[in-house]
């Protein structure tokens, strides 16, 4: 054997390239074999999805299930406290209906506050920039313009379509 070949070299000496078909056919091989790890990687992430899409859907239930349980009982807690709060101010002196009536207003107090604070989350899900952002590139008019969008050109409008014809008119 000379310098610098191989026991496994005996068809190609060094240095030289394997025929065309021999090529072609090693990289086909090789983009079966990729082909093959993609979809089985693929397959391992449909299953990953699954496994986690159900088990969000049972901890969903379970979670408005409990939510459930803590509404009653903080609603029943806070109509127990309600009634002490009103009590306590009637063995202060005060009569049963002005007791009762600043319960009543701190009630909706609180109310009005829950009522506020709910408007403003709202208004957070109204996805803004998004919509500043589909503005900007044309795909969504949105007729409530910012400052700093009335810089921005809004496309042409196109040429009006005109109805279709009814089947009753004559032609």
């Amino acid at each position: 054997m000379s310098e610098g070949e191989h026991t496994g070299d005996a068809g190609q000496q060094a240095g030289q390239t394997p025929p065309l078909d021999e090529s072609i056919r090693q990289i086909g091989a090789k983009g079966r074999e990729a082909l093959g790890a993609t979809g089985d990687s693929l397959r391992a992430l449909r299953a990953l999805l699954s496994a986690d899409i159900a088990m969000a859907r049972s901890a969903m239930g379970r979670a408005l299930a409990w939510t459930g349980v803590a509404v009653v009982f903080g609603a029943s807690a806070w109509l127990l406290a309600t009634a002490a709060a009103v009590a306590l101010m009637q063995r202060l002196g005060l009569s049963w209906l002005s007791a009762l009536c600043v319960a009543a207003l701190f009630n909706l107090a609180v109310c009005g506050l829950a009522a506020w604070r709910t408007s403003r989350f709202f208004d957070y899900m109204g996805l803004h920039a998004t919509r500043r952002q589909l503005s900007r590139m044309g795909l969504f008019e949105d007729v409530d313009f910012d400052e700093d969008d009335a810089s921005v050109p809004t496309p042409p409008a196109s040429a009006p379509v005109p109805p279709p014809a009814s089947p009753e008119v004559p032609r």
